[in-house]
């Protein structure tokens, strides 16, 4: 059996180290092939911040949107991809939305998403994982600072930084409800974080995470060196952020709701191997098994006629 090198080592017991990228940001042409591709000076930014933001890109179709998510959250209530706000009943995620969802699906191949993921990655790609984030107003609880792909790598086997994550404003998102708050530019680092994963280690950290969430010390230095960012914009803007930017969000302690749904997309040259940190893979709406292509609409969906 040929053996694969760990690249970036992450909890294994070690101290916590702060190491350098090795792999590319951006994969794919700087040019635009189609009008729904980034341009050139879009793509620069991406790759020096770590993500990019689109105004009101989706707006159409926030309506349709929230709908759906209200229907998921009832049809689903029992399923295994449902997942409650620590100490409450209220929605925090709902995985795997573009399985049960016919238009989730639809949206998840919109060519303004998947045009820009395809060129970013320069490659075909797969959905490895999709979700919906609610903040209810008052009860949403945060996210610690982390990188999805330290997680990624770890838990369920991604061997590089060739994924992104593309996800849409369904409320508005402002100081006061949670937003995502990131390091601007710190994709180019990688914190190889202290402890060791144990077994089902998600059931606990999809609630509260509190392995791969970097030391208050590492995130100090690296917070003197790379600024902090709220992404904040209307209902329908558009986010692509790289899947080693640090990222976190805080409580919802106003009384908006913030939702958002998020597709990750993995090239399909980068294929999860077994999970680096020795444990079992995780469930298929963490880590899906189907890897195959996935090719966009040939045109942008339309939102339902009233």
């Amino acid at each position: 059996m040929t053996r694969i090198t760990d690249l970036y080592p992450s909890r294994q017991g070690r101290r916590e180290q702060i190491l350098s990228r090795l792999d590319p940001v951006v994969y794919g042409p700087r040019s635009p092939a189609s009008p729904y591709q980034l341009d050139g000076a879009q793509v620069t930014a991406y790759e020096r911040n770590g993500f990019l933001v689109l105004p009101d890109r989706m707006s159409e179709l926030v309506p349709d949107l929230l709908a759906e998510t209200a229907n998921l959250k009832n049809t689903l209530a029992q399923a295994e991809e449902i997942y409650s706000e620590p100490g409450s009943d209220e929605l925090r995620t709902l995985f795997s939305p573009h399985t049960f969802s016919t238009l989730m699906d639809r949206v998840s191949r919109d060519p303004r998403i998947l045009e820009p993921v395809r060129q970013l990655l320069g490659s075909e790609v797969y959905i490895m994982q999709s979700r919906i984030n609610v903040k209810p107003g008052l009860a949403g609880k945060s996210f610690p600072w982390h990188s999805d792909f330290e997680t990624w790598h770890v838990e369920d086997g991604m061997p590089r930084m060739r994924a992104v994550t593309a996800w849409i404003m369904l409320t508005e998102n402002h100081p006061g409800n949670g937003p995502l708050y990131v390091l601007q530019g710190s994709h180019q680092r990688y914190v190889s974080c202290a402890g060791t994963t144990g077994a089902d280690n998600y059931k606990t950290s999809l609630k509260h995470q509190t392995l791969g969430v970097p030391r208050r010390e590492t995130m100090k230095e690296l917070m003197a060196e790379y600024p902090l960012k709220g992404l904040y914009g209307s209902p329908g803007t558009l986010v692509f952020h790289e899947c080693n930017l640090l990222h976190g969000s805080p409580d919802n302690i106003s009384g908006d709701s913030r939702a958002v749904v998020m597709f990750v997309f993995n090239s399909v040259e980068n294929r999860p191997l077994a999970p680096f940190g020795g444990i079992k893979p995780r469930p298929h709406y963490l880590n899906s098994p189907d890897t195959r292509p996935v090719a966009p609409l040939t045109r942008p969906l339309a939102a339902t006629a009233n």
